[in-house]
């Protein structure tokens, strides 16, 4: 049985499934040579040219640049750098629009020639025959060497998957599609520099058997290389049927050896490499001549120009360029420029994207050359487009599933075997873009992997650290229970303490300490000057329980004598009252009928001074009794000071409950006579004025009174408290300043009192006012001046308890 090989060579060829025969359209730009480039105003040269990574930029806007100077650099496999096209100035690096179905913008270096398209400097390889694979490899990537056939893969990347395991090294020379002549010219007019290219590779990948696949409509090409090969050189040149697809890389595989690629694999898997034409023409000027690839064939064609052909452009120059270089006129009711061919290429969104390396065509058709889609309508289930399917596909499922989303089912019916011929589209009788369809799947299902992949590489680094960590953290607690268990043990063999525990308790204690003192430091002076008065109190009560073996009871019961005898007192002074109310209440009866309100108001103020001067007395008698005897006793005997202090309290209390009693009455005394001078026919303006004027020097005076005796109580206590004084003679010092205090506001209301009395006629105010509103305004402000009062004296028998 022959060897694939051995079929080959003796000429056997094979098909593949589906396919159709679109109208060539080659002649229109076959006919004449490949024209020489030429400069545009500004050449934009997109970062990413090729499938892989995007390398670094090397340069800077403002940077003048030589022609082949590298601009970007990148150390990995899947990764080309691109050149600058000629010599000028790096004027801009911006976002522009790319050659790309999507017409998105992408990072651009936009280069401004200066005209000179002056060489920098240049790395060859003079005889490549000597050189190691690997170094040609490299000098081949670091070339910008990639696929021109269309995907862009990088050539160097794919050399170093083929190594050592290629049989077969095929030349893809078929360009199926209609329009493109490319290829078909750059045979034509550099056979010599494509079979160096070929001998190239097989130096490095040596192969069994290099063939050329080249279809039957191109005889002069095919020409051209069989005149520049020779039987050394062991490249055989193969002829194959026109048929679309068959320039694709699996169709022409099959055609050629038979075999077939297995679905989510490459060429290499089965011992066979491919690259084509323009790839090997590269690959030449790279290694011998030393230029990256800076420039290559595009194909000028359709009806709409007046020079269709092919010419050399410089990558970066504008679409825009050459089709004012042809002599485009735009059609008049379908204007529409393509890039690629009329099966695989895209309609541009403008004409101002620049030719990258897999740019072959610029195709502005007339709207009969090539008739516009009409609007999608529903599938009819024709199974036209499955029997077109080079790939044996279902292209309506795909459709439908890439239409509903549902990439599962998309990956289960292969969808990333479509070749994207478009043929299924072009046999569709719905126009049903088809090809749309599946890129846009395509694309989606790629982002979601990548997604995928990044969250799963970020997954392993979080565990790897978290790893990490937890075993530094061993390690370390390791360390130093192996470092504290090395102390104890040097210790115990010492013959001392455990330095480790005895610095734990150390700090402990300062921790301890340290609270304490904050706790101490954060109370108020006000509370510790209170606990530090209570604590001496207490010690000066437990010194003289010390001193004192037994008991004396002889203070508790002077005490209760003299609470006998102010009970006495306060039972005269009520039964007083109450005469002094009668007599008051019958004089006011009188008065009904005829009284003068001045004299009214008078004898209220006259009985209110007497109410006060009673109360006074026997506070008076109160105090003098009260100092008499503790000082008669302190001289004879030690007396307990805390009893001395409780006994001046009660005394000041009960003296304060009959002040208040006798105000009362001397309240209500006056609210009689004001209620029945306003009853009868007597001047209102004038009682109102006096009692007003009588009322506001009251509340004066008091309110001095009131201050004088706070004063007067606070300075003894203040002195008892900051000097080591007697608290019994402090007690009586307090005591007799109060008494002073209430003298003082007695003699100040008698005053107002007499004055109430001269002048009551000269205060009257000439206006009308209601008496019973005079009246209730005096009672009223009585009221508040007697809350204030009482007010005032529980506070000062609060602070006189707390001293």
């Amino acid at each position: 049985m022959l060897t694939i090989i051995e079929q080959i060579k003796q000429g056997q060829l094979w098909d593949f499934p589906g396919g159709i025969h679109p109208p060539e359209q080659k002649t229109l730009s076959s006919h004449s040579k490949i024209a020489e480039a030429q400069l545009p105003s500004e050449l934009i040269l997109p970062l990413k040219q090729h499938i892989g990574a995007v390398g670094d930029m090397l340069v800077s806007a403002g940077d003048k640049v030589l022609k082949g100077q590298v601009l970007t650099h990148a150390d990995v496999a899947m990764s080309v750098p691109i050149h600058a096209p000629t010599s000028g100035t790096i004027k801009a690096v911006k976002p522009h629009t790319i050659a790309h179905p999507s017409g998105l913008s992408d990072l651009c270096i936009i280069i401004e020639p200066d005209g000179n398209d002056c060489w920098g400097r240049k790395t060859t390889i003079t005889d490549y025959r000597h050189t190691e694979p690997a170094d040609l490899i490299d000098h081949i990537r670091l070339h910008g060497i990639s696929g021109m056939g269309g995907a862009g893969f990088p050539t160097g990347r794919k050399l170093q998957s083929g190594l050592g395991k290629t049989d077969v090294l095929i030349i893809n020379a078929a360009e199926c599609e209609p329009y493109i002549t490319a290829d078909d010219r750059l045979m034509q007019d550099n056979a010599l520099d494509v079979v160096e290219g070929i001998r190239i590779l097989n130096h490095i990948l040596a192969p069994k058997l290099t063939i050329i696949g080249i279809e039957d409509n191109k005889p002069e090409a095919i020409e051209a290389l069989q005149r520049c090969i020779s039987k050394e050189d062991g490249i055989v040149i193969r002829a194959i049927p026109t048929k679309y697809p068959s320039g694709g890389e699996k169709q022409l595989i099959k055609v050629l050896t038979g075999k077939e690629v297995p679905a989510k694999g490459i060429p290499a898997d089965i011992g066979i490499m491919m690259h084509n034409v323009g790839t090997t023409h590269a690959i030449k000027r790279a290694v011998i001549d030393g230029e990256p690839l800076i420039q290559r064939v595009v194909t000028v064609t359709g009806q709409t120009f007046k020079q269709p052909g092919n010419t050399w452009a410089l990558l970066g120059t504008p679409v825009n360029f050459l089709l004012e270089r042809f002599g485009y006129k735009a059609d008049k009711k379908l204007p529409r420029v393509i890039m690629g061919g009329p099966m695989m290429g895209f309609t541009l969104p403008h004409c101002d994207v620049p030719i990258t390396k897999i740019a072959n065509c610029i195709l502005a058709p007339t709207r009969k050359e090539i008739s516009p889609t009409n609007h999608e309508m529903s599938c009819i289930r024709c199974t036209a487009c499955a029997e077109a399917c080079p790939v044996s596909l279902l292209p309506q499922q795909l459709q439908w599933y890439a239409k509903d989303q549902d990439f599962a089912k998309c990956e289960e019916y292969n969808l990333f075997d479509c070749i994207e011929c478009g043929a299924c589209a072009y046999v569709c009788p719905s126009e049903i873009p088809l090809v749309q369809y599946y890129r846009q799947a395509k694309a989606e299902i790629r982002l979601r992997k990548q997604d995928e992949i990044n969250a799963e590489r970020a997954k392993q680094r979080f565990e790897a650290k978290k790893a990490r960590l937890e075993r530094d953290k061993a390690e370390r607690e390791s360390r130093f229970k192996k470092a504290a268990d090395d102390r104890r043990k040097e210790m115990s063999s010492s013959g001392g303490d455990d330095a480790v525990a005895a610095a734990i308790a150390r700090v402990k204690a300062k921790q301890a300490a340290t609270t304490n003192t904050e706790a101490e430091t954060s109370k108020k002076p006000a509370v510790a000057a209170a606990i530090a008065r209570a604590k001496a109190k207490q010690a000066a009560a437990q010194s003289d329980t010390s001193q004192e073996s037994v008991p004396d009871n002889t203070e508790m019961a002077k005490l209760r004598e003299e609470r006998k005898r102010q009970a006495r007192e306060r039972k005269a002074a009520k039964q007083a009252e109450s005469s002094a109310v009668l007599t008051e209440q019958s004089a006011s009866g009188d008065a009904k009928k005829n009284v003068d309100p001045k004299k009214a108001a008078v004898a209220a103020a006259i009985a209110r001074a007497k109410a006060r001067k009673a109360a006074q007395a026997s506070e008076q008698t109160t105090v003098d009794k009260t100092q008499d005897k503790p000082a008669n006793t302190a001289t004879e005997e030690d007396v307990d000071p805390k009893k001395a202090a409780v006994a001046a309290a009660v005394a000041r209390a009960k003296a304060r409950k009959a002040a208040q009693a006798s105000e009362q009455t001397a309240v209500q005394a006056q609210d009689e006579p004001a209620n029945t001078a306003a009853e009868e026919n007597v001047d209102p303006k004038k009682a109102a004025v006096a009692a007003a004027v009588a009322r506001a020097k009251a509340r004066k005076a008091a309110q001095a009174s009131e201050q004088t005796a706070v004063q007067a109580q606070d300075e003894p206590a203040n002195t008892a408290t900051e000097e080591n004084v007697d608290p019994k003679k402090a007690a009586v010092a307090a005591a007799v300043a109060r008494a002073k205090a209430r003298k003082a506001a007695q003699a100040s209301e008698q005053t107002t009192v007499d004055k109430a009395q001269d002048k009551p006629a000269n205060t009257a105010t000439e206006e009308n006012v209601d008496p019973k509103k005079a009246a209730v305004a005096a009672a009223v402000t009585r009221a508040k001046a007697r809350k204030a009062a009482q007010q005032a004296a529980k506070d000062t028998q609060q602070n006189s308890e707390e001293n």
